[in-house]
């Protein structure tokens, strides 16, 4: 199937031509879809906490975090083109119909442009606009008034001028304060010094795309010291690109290495799911994961502040308590009383299902089951009362032994053509928003091999096209889905408050983001 050209190829992307025979073989046989067995809702699945146990458990983190180290673990590769879309859109239409109307305009779906173009005086973004219409000799207020929106969306974003639909998110200006604007990366580090700080040190992570990275070490560099002077500490700040190795094959519709038109074969990047080897190479003791987009200004950060200490307290509680159990197991003299605790404990706080059998087992079957089951790595998930917005939401998966596992689970794993199925899906109640706090070491202090708990059954095929022809993409288990299928799960609800996301540049006009 492969030259001596393609094999070269394909190792100096530090892959094998066994991995890739692999990921053809996913194409042919595809992915089954999972078997959700109920939606994980308060009570069943997911923990619902008074405000008095929040504001206790957020009180306490100073105290019990004191020994840990913390990080904060931000996936920023992403372009922000997406975010534009309705942009591009609407500059399509003015192009086609110069001398529509407003109301024409609001008629034909283009309310959500007209709107960003009306109060982009209120945006972050407005300054640095301002200065670039000036350079042609145009200012925002006479693009209004003359109705030249296509000269403001091309000094926005095109290369030209600001260029911000070829920028990563990151790099996006999003919110206006007082004589300043900030990046989505500096709102990371404001909220990264209320609550991932340790002995002063606020410790962050940014995976990023190889093309944008001295651009983000820019950025740190001009607004660092800015809040380590207004907060009294000081940041490290890390960065990685997705390893070349999580690369997947391209293949057209006959399951074929699709060869682009000088016959080289196709690689694309293997989706968020990669990022499990970014993540396995960090060293911290608990790691907060936060997507770049879901920020909010400064005086809205508070009610988020709260909930992530109070995970992160329930988090290294719980993390403990496992330790202190997984020691007992090591010395392997427990009585029954002592395994039935441990059972208990694993059933009822960290919601793991106990295989039937467990009551026959011999006492050294019971230990080593209940081994295998603690010894694992551990996240958190804060969980938000579904209202419509995409995401995954929280299920009890059923396994091909019969036994359930609480997971994240994105529509695309569930067969929606299956009444049953479709049934239990659209019967959810919360969502995740990628609020999540992890413990990735284990009870010795050694770090856990993140990819051995990856469930590779889980992966994606998407349909896309390249130089006029069609091909099937392969993307790997999802970060927060798949990648994470094999971790300690507990699920917890967190307040709307606390999940803001900027999917659309339209997002920006809400007033967690805006003036």
């Amino acid at each position: 199937m492969f030259t001596d050209k393609d094999i070269n190829y394909i190792k100096s992307k530090d892959l094998t031509e066994e991995l890739v025979m692999e990921q053809i073989e996913c194409f042919k046989k595809g992915f089954y879809p999972l078997d959700i067995n109920r939606p994980a809702k308060i009570n069943d699945g997911i923990k619902r906490l008074s405000k008095s146990s929040i504001q206790a458990f957020s009180e306490m983190f100073e105290k019990v975090s004191i020994s840990n180290t913390l990080l904060k673990f931000v996936p920023a590769s992403g372009a922000a083109t997406r975010m534009f879309k309705q942009l591009f859109e609407f500059k399509d239409y003015i192009n086609k119909y110069p001398n529509a109307s407003d109301q024409e305009l609001i008629d034909n779906n283009h309310k959500d442009a007209l709107e960003i173009l009306s109060n982009i005086n209120q945006m972050a973004c407005s300054n640095d606009l301002e200065k670039a219409l000036n350079k042609d000799n145009l200012s925002i207020d006479t693009c209004l008034e003359e109705r030249k929106y296509a000269q403001l969306i091309e000094h926005l974003l095109e290369e030209k001028a600001l260029n911000y639909s070829h920028l990563p998110k990151a790099l996006i200006p999003f919110h206006p304060y007082s004589g300043h604007s900030t990046l989505a990366l500096e709102e990371q580090l404001i909220e990264a010094s209320q609550y991932a700080c340790s002995e002063g040190i606020a410790r962050l992570h940014f995976t990023v795309s190889q093309e944008h990275l001295e651009k983000f070490k820019d950025a740190i560099a001009s607004c660092s010291q800015r809040y380590e002077e207004k907060y009294n500490i000081k940041y490290e700040v890390s960065f990685s690109v997705q390893k070349p190795y999580t690369d997947t094959i391209a293949v057209d519709i006959n399951n074929k290495p699709f060869r682009n038109k000088e016959e080289q074969l196709l690689f694309r990047p293997g989706g968020h799911g990669a990022l499990i080897e970014n993540l396995n190479e960090l060293d911290a003791d608990i790691i907060f994961i936060k997507n770049i987009d879901n920020v909010v200004q400064e005086k809205f950060l508070s009610e988020t502040t709260i909930y992530k200490k109070a995970l992160g307290s329930m988090l290294i509680l719980l993390r403990d308590k496992i330790f202190d159990y997984m020691e007992m197991l090591e010395d392997g003299n427990l009585n029954n009383d002592e395994l039935d605790q441990i059972r208990d404990f694993a059933k009822e706080e960290l919601s793991i299902d106990i295989t039937p059998g467990f009551d026959a087992f011999f006492e050294i079957e019971k230990v080593d089951y209940l081994y295998n089951i603690l010894n694992r790595p551990i996240r958190i998930c804060g969980m938000v009362k579904n209202e419509g917005e995409p995401g995954g939401g929280p299920f009890w998966v059923e396994n091909d032994e019969g036994t359930l596992s609480l997971q994240i689970v994105e529509q695309s794993q569930i067969d929606m053509n299956d009444e049953d199925q479709k049934k239990v899906a659209l019967s959810a109640t919360h969502f995740n928003p990628v609020d999540i706090i992890c413990s990735t070491k284990d009870y010795t202090g050694e770090n856990f091999h993140l990819p051995d708990f990856v469930d590779p059954e889980t992966g994606f095929i998407s349909r896309k096209s390249l130089e006029g022809k069609e091909l099937k993409a392969l993307e790997l288990p999802g970060l927060w889905n798949g990648a994470m299928s094999d971790w300690i799960t507990i699920f917890v609800e967190v307040p709307a408050i606390t999940f803001n996301p900027v999917k659309t540049f339209h997002d920006l006009l809400k007033k967690e983001h805006c003036i």
